[in-house]
């Protein structure tokens, strides 16, 4: 496989809301206890890898996720890795969105969903997609191909960029799993995106780092002892 930069898609730890049974979408919701010790030990694994680029949603969640697992680190803010914009939907109780005549939709055709003044999940995909691509071009670009780069965004967005690395339709990304303060990996090569974990919250991390590369042995230079019995190439034997 052609060497190229590591992408580590983390997603939050756990909130108020995810405790509740609640949808959180864009509101301003904090990791509860809970969420802060996944952010903590998350950070655990994440210590001594060497990060070129770390990128995050604006949401307060996912700051405050890396604030706990990376307190060294000042994030960037992407803004496109955003939660999905569920509009009305926010912070409504899931049983009650289960009795929504939306709800089927999101869960088997959610290419066709347009959340009630929000956004279409075709759109977040599009958009959380292209972040990630664009990113592991300029953290190839500028740091080289064996870099260790990570975002933190959210669940469904995960999801959606899972589903097209594994070239799947949107259709099918429900399937895919991403639960609070997980490491999903992906590697972009010039062929195709290889998944290389999924929803990994325990693994050792530090057989991310690629190896140092070996140097190339340069052939011996051809000295005069080199030169064939009898002279240069125009000599007779």
């Amino acid at each position: 496989m052609v060497t190229v930069a590591t992408l580590l898609l983390l997603r939050h730890g756990r909130t108020t809301a995810n405790a509740d049974g609640g949808l959180a979408g864009r509101q301003p919701v904090e990791l509860d206890e809970t969420g802060r010790g996944q952010a903590a030990a998350v950070g655990e694994r994440l210590r001594g890898l060497p990060l070129a680029a770390v990128v995050t949603s604006p949401l307060v969640r996912c700051r405050q996720t890396l604030e706990l697992a990376l307190p060294d680190v000042a994030p960037v803010v992407e803004d496109r890795l955003v939660e999905c914009g569920y509009g009305s939907w926010e912070g409504q109780p899931l049983k009650k969105l289960a009795k929504d005549p939306l709800w089927p939709v999101v869960q088997q055709h959610p290419s066709a969903a347009v959340f009630p003044e929000g956004e279409a999940m075709a759109e977040m995909a599009a958009r959380a997609v292209a972040a990630v691509r664009s990113w592991d071009a300029r953290v190839n670009a500028e740091h080289g191909p064996e870099a260790l780069w990570l975002a933190c965004s959210h669940g469904d967005v995960i999801k959606a960029i899972v589903a097209d690395a594994l070239g799947v339709h949107l259709d099918l990304f429900q399937r895919i799993v991403a639960d609070p303060a997980s490491v999903t990996v992906i590697r972009y090569t010039p062929l195709r995106p290889f998944l290389v974990r999924l929803n990994d919250t325990g693994g050792d991390l530090a057989g991310l780092v690629p190896p140092p590369r070996k140097r190339r042995r340069r052939a011996p230079r051809r000295t005069d002892s080199d030169a064939a019995v009898g002279g240069g190439a125009g000599a007779t034997r």
